[in-house]
């Protein structure tokens, strides 16, 4: 039986769709965050972390009214604690619907023009502030999160046996200790598939907390290895993490989560969840102005 999310989403997906020649906010498809939410005990009035949602847009183009094709890459971002998401395969249809409108005299205002209609279309969808910026493409990239050990380093890989491929909380062990510290963690294997399309998605997970107690590290490779076989959004997947992670912590430690995906279908998602201000980095991801990423698949 369908649920709420996939009935929305299956006005696109499932089927073959050419888009529009023409500009169509009408594309644009919002998924209710709640759904997946309920299901882990977090409620959009009670959140247990802040954040954002960061889009990359890479393939946007349009023309000015003189035909001239404008190209650029679109960075995006939104607060994660709206009511909807945008769902990344309407969205790639929507800003499709740019590639043979024309807009403005110049190509300054071609993107000027294209800028305000893309953040007033997706803040009305989805009801709340979505801000974008074109990025020019010799921007300079800013490698992010270099002080994040991969957590491979911390496993011995010869004693590592992994059999659950659905998500497994259970495969989470803590050791106490008296004194606090700070762990940061990258595991570069994340690997789970989107809740409609079924098409795989990757990415690097970027895990930052500071506790008395110590998740260890073969337990967390275990239970992240655990979605490889789970349907969900980037989004969702995220926030599961946390929440699985933040509910065995006490109660004031420190948790930041942020996972890094790779392109599909010339788009790219990276969702931040944080109790925390103490990477610092993440503000470079947040910064619409800037480039950020973490590796080489990114």
């Amino acid at each position: 039986m369908k649920n709420k999310t996939d009935e929305i989403a299956s006005i696109h997906l499932g089927k073959k769709v050419s888009g529009s020649e023409k500009y169509d906010p009408s594309l644009i498809v919002a998924i209710p965050r709640i759904e997946n939410r309920r299901q882990y005990n977090i409620e959009n009035n009670n959140l247990p972390f802040k954040g954002f949602d960061i889009w990359h847009a890479y393939e946007f183009s349009s023309m000015t009214k003189n035909g001239i094709p404008v190209t650029r890459l679109m960075k995006m971002k939104y607060n994660c604690d709206s009511e909807f998401l945008v769902e990344s395969k309407s969205l790639k249809l929507y800003l499709n619907s740019f590639n043979m409108t024309r807009f403005g005299n110049s190509i300054k205002e071609c993107l000027e023009i294209c800028k305000n209609t893309i953040e007033k279309d997706l803040s009305k969808k989805l009801k709340t502030d979505v801000k974008i910026n074109f990025i020019e493409n010799n921007a300079e990239r800013e490698n992010i999160f270099n002080n994040f050990e991969n957590i491979m380093n911390f496993v011995d890989e010869s004693s590592l046996k992994i059999d659950k491929f659905k998500e497994a909380p259970e495969e989470l062990k803590i050791k106490k200790s008296n004194e606090i510290k700070t762990h940061y963690l990258m595991f570069d294997s994340l690997r789970s598939n989107c809740r409609v399309t079924h098409q795989p998605d990757f990415g690097d997970l970027f895990l930052y907390y500071k506790s008395k107690k110590h998740i260890l590290e073969d337990s967390i490779v275990k239970y992240l290895t655990s979605f490889r076989s789970e349907y969900h959004f980037h989004e969702e997947c995220c926030e599961m993490i946390y929440k699985r992670l933040i509910d065995l912590l006490n109660e004031n430690d420190e948790l930041f989560v942020c996972a890094l995906y790779t392109r599909r279908g010339g788009i790219d998602i990276s969702p931040v969840r944080s109790n925390c201000d103490t990477i610092t980095d993440a503000l470079k991801l947040i910064d619409l102005k800037k480039f950020a990423r973490g590796c080489i698949k990114q």
